[in-house]
């Protein structure tokens, strides 16, 4: 499974505002230090915004700050909602599915399992932990 650069960008840009201690940051700078275009970290932080996972001020002291306090954002729950699409296979979805070994096949419920499997390890994590060494990400990341 791979997930969509959409996605490490969301998690990248959080794991920065998490960082970034409630100062607003603005999208060239979270660009800049975690070498990602621009444009993308734009598309990320409005569809952050639209879940409520971030805030964003216009202005010229505005910028992009974490919507939640970091303990309370769930990794499964932030890939979930940023992957557009999880069908590992075409069996996973009926309505696309020509597979003609499907309704004898085990394919798909072993891979449901590992699917369900890699959400029950994000779904134990919050950016809190991912961000748990904020001194050495800081020296990292923050001029």
């Amino acid at each position: 499974m791979r997930l969509t650069r959409h996605t490490d960008y969301a998690l990248r840009t959080l794991s920065f505002l998490a960082i970034h201690d409630g100062e607003p940051a603005r999208i060239a700078d979270i660009a800049r230090r975690m070498g990602m275009p621009s444009d993308h970290v734009a598309k990320v932080v409005a569809r952050l915004a639209a879940l409520g996972y971030v805030e964003t001020t216009r202005g010229r002291v505005g910028g992009v700050r974490l919507a939640r306090d970091p303990a309370d954002i769930v990794v499964g729950d932030v890939v979930r909602a940023t992957e557009d699409n999880l069908t590992l296979v075409e069996c996973f979805d009926p309505v696309t599915n020509q597979c003609p070994i499907a309704p004898a096949c085990l394919l798909a419920p072993t891979l449901g399992a590992a699917l369900d499997a890699f959400f029950e390890v994000l779904d134990r994590r919050t950016l809190a932990d991912l961000t748990k060494r904020p001194r050495e990400l800081a020296q990292l990341l923050l001029p």
